[in-house]
């Protein structure tokens, strides 16, 4: 570690770890309701469980995010975080508004008060005084990071990063505007989901992981900008238009629907680039570096990118088959491979990179961290094929045959116990990669060697 104030970023990475956990134990629970629908139906209803488990995803890969830019900018532009007391400031703000949410969702506080109560969008539920906390912690990070680049070095890297943390933030001021037509209200809060996810955060996406290629492999730094520079625009042409497979069935004019099925058609473009971009960095590299781990998450991470999202999302973006498929669980197959490919595999592998050097040590429990990288992926993998096998017997009985939705519902749910497991080996490799990254490496003491004295 280069400098001082990047230690910000260990306070990040430790609160999003703590969330993370929060997140996939909310998950397997969910997924047990599904088999148990009375399990706690009294105590912590189903769809408190899943706004907290969809929220906590969310916030932590922000604070993720975040910490990343806190790591890697000073290093980027050569020079201190410009203020390290109002990034602080900053993480205050956003915990306090999580322990708000939490306590408002799990005891339905202020039902029906506009600025208090939660409301009722998916995914953006959290009530109006949160988000405005987290507007100004928005503001006051870009401010931050805004400064320290200004007054710096300028590298591909950072601009990608600041367009995509802007556009982040700035998209996020659609969560405010909540029309009574609900086909108006769908078409802005597309704006806010859909181009966080596949437009603003893969341009994040495209520039942590040029860092970490950079640091791990040694390839020249114009190689990886030209890469980024291609990814960078493929994701911008794509992605934007590409918001039109959300608008087939909600009472916009059909030419969304061949807008649409076009322009998401190519979004596999830009994660197949990321998916090639690493392996040809790798291949290209020259470093022999230590850590095996962080390597292994960056090519996880572009490697389960472009099946979740890319393939998997291919599978029922045209319209033709989307009038079947939309809302099975062919949706949640996609969705849960294509976050924890593109963004939870990006964070845990920048994580797992900056860990050692915050905490002044040589990488440690490697192997126990490569082995959570497999139990997650393999999990994830496994549940991705089963909600997928599910989502297609369900699009078929429901969709095609006309039977009732619960009476369906009923004959899943094999698939659905099936899904439980694989999130229980899940739940396994998060535990497994938290403790690997935040526990020490017990040291090995050498025949004859003194407690404490290093080695020879």
């Amino acid at each position: 570690m280069k400098y001082q104030s990047q230690k910000v970023a260990l306070a990040y990475f430790a609160v999003a770890l703590g969330l993370f956990a929060v997140q996939v134990l909310g998950g397997l629970l969910a997924g047990y309701i599904y088999v148990a629908p009375n399990f706690l139906s009294e105590l912590l209803p189903f769809n408190i469980v899943r706004m907290l488990h969809t929220n906590s995803l969310i916030v932590w890969l922000l604070l993720g995010f975040m910490g990343s830019a806190y790591f890697l900018i000073p290093e980027e532009a050569e020079r201190e975080i410009h203020s390290t007391k109002l990034a602080y400031l900053q993480l205050i703000i956003l915990v306090v508004g999580t322990l708000g949410v939490v306590l408002t969702y799990v005891f339905n506080l202020f039902e029906g008060n506009w600025l208090l109560g939660k409301e009722g969008r998916e995914f953006i539920e959290q009530p109006k005084w949160v988000k405005v906390g987290i507007v100004v912690a928005a503001l006051i990070f870009l401010f931050n990071i805004t400064m320290t680049v200004l007054k710096g070095k300028k590298t591909a890297i950072t601009n990608i990063l600041l367009l995509g943390l802007w556009g982040l933030a700035l998209l996020f001021l659609f969560s405010f505007y909540n029309p009574s037509n609900l086909s108006l209200d769908k078409q802005y809060w597309w704006n806010v989901v859909h181009l966080w996810v596949e437009g603003v955060w893969e341009l994040i996406m495209a520039s942590v992981l040029a860092y970490l290629m950079l640091k791990l492999t040694g390839v020249d730094r114009e190689v990886i900008e030209k890469w980024l520079y291609v990814i960078v625009a493929a994701a911008l042409f794509s992605g934007i238009l590409g918001t039109g497979h959300h608008y087939y069935w909600i009472g916009t004019p059909g030419y969304w629907q061949w807008i649409g099925s076009i322009f998401s058609s190519l979004e596999v473009i830009p994660f197949f680039a990321m998916m090639a971009f690493a392996f040809v960095m790798v291949w290209k590299g020259r470093r022999d570096h230590p850590n095996k781990a962080a390597l292994l998450w960056s090519l996880g991470c572009a490697t389960l990118a472009f099946f979740g999202a890319g393939v998997w999302g291919f599978l029922h973006t045209l319209h033709g088959v989307n009038y079947y498929t939309h809302g099975t669980q062919i949706t949640a197959a996609h969705g849960h491979l294509a976050f924890f490919g593109a963004y939870v595999s990006l964070n845990l592998a920048i994580i797992t990179y900056a860990m050692p050097l915050l905490r002044g040590r040589d990488p440690y429990n490697q192997v126990l961290n490569m082995a959570s990288f497999w139990l997650m992926a393999g999990g994830m993998s496994f549940m991705t094929f089963v909600l997928t096998f599910a989502g297609t017997v369900q699009t078929h009985l429901q969709r095609v045959m006309g039977e009732y939705y619960m009476d369906v519902q009923d004959q899943l749910a094999v698939f659905y116990w099936m899904r439980f497991g694989a999130g229980a080996a899940f739940v396994l490799g998060a535990i497994l990669f938290i403790y690997a990254v935040a526990m020490p490496r017990r040291e090995v003491i050498q025949p004859g060697e003194a407690a404490g004295a290093p080695a020879e």
